[in-house]
């Protein structure tokens, strides 16, 4: 809290990129004083406004490592009345909004996460090993690292939904910090209470807590460390020491093995700590699944759909399978993942066109990649005209224009 005498120090910079900064934040995060770096950024670029340099440098706004806090600039003890803008506005009656009655650590034990089931989902690769890994209740790191869309993430859900566990899912950015992870300071119902984050939730229920995309984190990542020997965690801000429950895991995925990416593919991911990656007991490399599993998770989405073409199906699988091997030999840069074939089943359930669900689903290649990959499909699936997928007869089309 800043001290009376300090009341001119506070105001007397304020200008008007203060007050925006101080609307957005209340337009924002209308119960929240105190912000980490990370969320100041986030709300600048929200708003599009300057980052509020000011709040990182002085002194009197540090709350805590890495937090901030603007409660002596929003106090009515210490902020001047700013003269109202006249604007021609629509009066609009506010309604209270019902605050329960929160304690000091935010957890709503009432909140179920249990994925729910796929019914047409197909296990394969390591989905017996990290069943048996969860199911277990042991604490045991794992590390799953593999190509974009191969169903890492997937398989994780589907285990713990048929495990009728909890599961709480991180997307992880270069932006992700201990107040992410962990929890931080919030002002609800006029009280500054110690939110917590999905990791201690999860550590709370001994349920599996998902690291998706881990690669792509910061040095900010090892605030897990003591998390990830099995220990407890000590909440600096509240001092109290939380213990895991039983059941309680991490898994990690991630495209890399956290070394980074040499042929720049997976831009963005990072070299990751050592020590934090030691700390992951095994590692398991997923593959794509294999031909026959695959026409098997095609076959289903097409029945979801409503799509009867088992052959299409078949021919999507072999024509991925050869661009695959093409691409572990290093004859061509890009590779059709098996998420993107199921994109093309929802594009075929719509466009009731081969070619058409193949061409817009591989738009995001380049031209000369998509072309080939195009040019190779109708040599996978020779009834396929690369003019159009559906020829109209001479009798179709004197039907057309029958009055």
């Amino acid at each position: 809290m800043v001290k009376n005498n300090s009341k001119s120090e506070v105001n007397m910079n304020l200008n008007a990129n203060h007050y925006r900064f101080l609307d957005a934040c209340s337009e924002q995060f209308p119960n929240q004083v105190e912000f980490s770096k990370s969320t100041v950024r986030k709300i600048c670029d929200t708003a599009g406004i300057p980052f509020p340099s000011w709040l990182i440098r002085k002194p009197q706004f540090k709350a805590g490592y890495g937090t901030y806090s603007i409660e002596s600039v929003v106090s009515s003890n210490y902020c001047e009345p700013v003269a109202p803008v006249v604007q021609n506005v629509q009066t609009v009656e506010s309604v209270p909004v019902p605050v329960a009655n929160i304690g000091m650590n935010v957890l709503d034990e009432n909140i179920s996460v249990i994925p729910s089931i796929m019914d047409n989902y197909v296990p394969f690769g390591h989905f017996k090993d990290l069943k048996s890994i969860l199911k277990s209740g042991v604490f045991f790191p794992v590390f799953i690292t593999g190509l974009s869309g191969n169903g890492k993430t997937l398989m994780v859900e589907q285990i713990c939904a048929k495990l009728k566990k909890e599961l709480f899912r991180v997307n992880i950015t270069i932006e992700t910090d201990e107040d992410d992870l962990i929890g931080s300071n919030t002002l609800i119902n006029g009280n500054i209470v110690f939110k917590e984050g999905p990791v201690l939730k999860a550590m709370r229920k001994g349920a599996v807590l998902l690291l998706d995309e881990v690669d792509l984190a910061s040095n900010k990542i090892m605030c897990l460390q003591s998390i990830l020997e099995g220990g407890g965690y000590l909440i600096k801000k509240t001092g109290e020491f939380v213990k895991p429950a039983d059941g309680f895991t991490v898994v990690a995925t991630a495209n890399t093995k956290g070394k980074g990416s040499e042929d720049g593919r997976f831009i963005g991911t990072n070299i990751l700590n050592e020590a934090f990656l030691e700390r992951f007991a095994i590692c398991l490399e997923q593959e794509y699944p294999p031909v026959t599993t695959e026409k098997k998770i095609v076959k289903g989405d097409f029945a979801i759909l409503g799509v009867n073409d088992d052959v299409f199906a078949e021919k999507l699988v072999d024509w991925a399978d050869v661009i695959r091997k093409s691409f572990y030999e290093g004859a061509v840069d890009e590779v059709v993942s098996t998420r993107r074939l199921v994109h093309i089943a929802k594009a075929y359930s719509m466009f009731n066109d081969k070619l058409k669900s193949i061409e817009v689903c591989l738009a995001r290649f380049d031209e000369d990649t998509k072309a080939s990959f195009l040019d190779l499909y109708t040599k996978v699936d020779e009834g396929v005209n690369p003019l159009g997928d559906e020829i109209e007869t001479e009798e179709n089309d004197k039907d057309d224009f029958t009055i």
